[in-house]
């Protein structure tokens, strides 16, 4: 028999280039490297004595090294996550007053590897107070105020889920003494925090529900208390479900006790209204209800 070797050997090299083409790709990652000594240092804008948790811009620096890291994986602890190529960023934290956040980095190496450290950070963050309400309670500056005594409703209690005093409104110069000579001076700074001083010359009116708040016992009653120290207040937008129709939208809440003038045990305000010669509070008592004070320029 004959044999026709051209093509014996065609054929041969057709069945080495089918079976060659035939053969899975490898691929590799390289050498799979851990990222090392992952640090994390963080700088709160506008720390100094007086304001130790920053000056409320919310903003915190936060650099990142690590050895062998191609990126991080940032979870700033108020639900935003972003991976960044670079270990150094900017953060603006937006919850109004002071909170507490961890910052978790993931220092991420070859193949997908991570290496993590964390930090926990003090933040304050002040709410943007409307230019005329903020002028209208410092007048630019600081400004006293003190109970508008002669005015119908100057303290009064109502419901929970109404915005007047529908229970009770004190008359003109009805209530105690010492509840008339409180003076309340709010001041602002250059980064429009504002600071509240009272001077309530020894002593303050309490109503019954609330003295256990304030460490005493006893009825609705004028009790002796030192509330002289400044206090840094913090405004957000209200809570209490009211409209634009009752209420300016706006809230503060005063730290410590949180006394001003008529203790009833509640340490958050709405403004319900404000303008350069009186403002009207609305809060919260310990009894569960809602109480309102209107105030003047002393």
């Amino acid at each position: 028999m004959k044999i026709n070797f051209r093509i014996l050997a065609t054929a041969c090299l057709a069945a080495v280039i089918a079976v060659v083409s035939c053969k899975k790709p490898e691929y590799t990652f390289g050498k799979i490297i851990t990222p090392t000594d992952v640090t994390l240092a963080t700088t709160i804008e506008g720390v100094d004595a007086t304001n130790p948790n920053g000056n409320g811009t919310g903003k915190v620096a936060i650099d990142v090294t690590s050895s062998d890291a191609i990126s991080y994986k940032i979870d700033y602890g108020d639900g935003n996550t972003e991976i960044v190529p670079s270990g150094k960023v900017t953060h603006k934290y937006a919850s109004p007053g002071t909170s507490d956040y961890t910052i978790i980095v993931s220092a991420i190496g070859t193949g997908g590897v991570t290496s993590t450290t964390t930090k926990k950070v003090t933040v304050f963050v002040l709410f943007e107070i409307p230019a005329e309400m903020l002028q209208n309670l410092t007048n630019g500056a600081s400004q006293t105020w003190v109970i508008a005594r002669e005015t119908n409703g100057h303290v009064g209690v109502g419901p929970a889920n109404t915005f007047s005093p529908d229970y009770y409104a004190a008359t003109p110069n009805q209530r105690d003494a010492c509840l008339y000579d409180d003076e309340i001076t709010f001041s602002r700074d250059a980064n429009k925090n504002v600071t509240m001083i009272i001077n309530n010359k020894g002593q303050s009116f309490f109503t019954a529900a609330a003295t256990s708040h304030y460490g005493v016992s006893g009825g609705d009653n004028c009790y002796t208390i030192d509330v002289s120290a400044p206090r840094k207040l913090t405004f957000m937008d209200a809570t209490s479900g009211s409209s634009s129709s009752n209420s300016t939208g706006i809230q503060f809440t005063v730290p410590g006790n949180g006394l001003i003038a008529f203790g009833t045990g509640g340490n958050t305000y709405e403004i319900l209204a404000i303008s350069a010669t009186s403002f009207q509070l609305r809060s919260i008592g310990s009894d569960g209800l809602a109480w309102y004070q209107i105030f003047k320029v002393k």
